[in-house]
């Protein structure tokens, strides 16, 4: 099995993946856009701000997201703890997250038993 660390994305891949990362959690969150920190073939970053207008920068690399900073930009307060999915971290560092989620969620499934009664 190929280890997770030696998966390497070209910059274009990282950036249609992080494009992908935002369009999932944009309503969800206050602002996320894609750092001005470099990318590189391993990894993108992420600036972040929560509906508690927490602000974070957020790494994505192969192993999964993690905090490296609390600020934009900011890659220096590096965290050993990996989030499979950008939705693992945001439930741990976000309450309102949770119930923005949530909500969003179950408008999707009135909608759907709305088209199912028709």
């Amino acid at each position: 099995m190929e280890d997770q660390e030696e998966r390497l994305h070209d910059e274009e891949e990282w950036h249609v993946e992080a494009a992908a990362v935002i369009q999932d959690v944009k309503d969800c969150v206050s602002q996320i856009q894609v750092s001005s920190l470099p990318s590189s073939n391993t990894t993108i970053f992420f600036n972040l701000t929560t509906k508690e207008e927490n602000t974070y920068c957020i790494e994505l690399t192969a192993s999964g997201f993690r905090i490296v900073g609390a600020k934009y930009d900011d890659n220096s307060q590096s965290s050993e703890k990996h989030f499979e999915t950008p939705y693992a971290l945001l439930d741990s560092i976000s309450p309102l997250y949770r119930v923005s989620f949530s909500s969003a969620l179950a408008a999707k499934l009135m909608a759907l038993a709305g088209e199912l009664d028709q």
